[in-house]
């Protein structure tokens, strides 16, 4: 899995006009699923994203997780994330999972998420959407499970 990990103080999702997620502060997450993936790759990587030190203490250093600040999660399916430009100018996305695996997954994310108690909301998958954010810092983590 690969995941884009953006602290936010607010984002959305909007598909034909129609705010489908939102949360205020907290982190949106771009996620993508490969065609190797399992649920321990999918444990792993929701455990991290929880548990990450990118939120400011008092002091103003990182070293406060979601968890601590009581921040929102709105999760993102993005198969682009394994879009392969080392051949031609075409992405291939051979590497990503297949729409239904991806799709399952996706949603046993989010699940696990809300799980550890993490305010989640989501996009939805295979549609077409308008994703808004306000970067908080900037502050953006990039995470591959593959090389975990």
């Amino acid at each position: 899995m690969r995941a884009c990990i953006q602290r936010v103080s607010r984002a959305r999702v909007v598909v034909d006009s129609e705010t489908v997620g939102k949360i205020g502060g907290g982190v949106l997450v771009l996620l993508g699923v490969a065609a190797a993936d399992t649920d321990a790759e999918l444990n792993w990587l929701a455990d991290k994203i929880v548990g990450l030190r990118i939120f400011e203490d008092a002091d103003g250093k990182m070293n406060c997780s979601l968890a601590d600040v009581e921040g929102q999660v709105l999760v993102v399916s993005q198969f682009t994330l394994y879009g392969d430009c080392r051949k031609g100018r075409r992405p291939s996305f051979i590497s990503a999972a297949p729409p239904e695996m991806a799709e399952a997954m996706y949603e046993k994310f989010v699940a696990r998420l809300i799980e550890q108690g993490i305010s989640t909301a989501m996009g939805r998958f295979r549609t077409h959407m308008e994703v808004e954010l306000v970067n908080d810092g900037p502050v953006t983590i990039w995470i591959d499970t593959e090389k975990g």
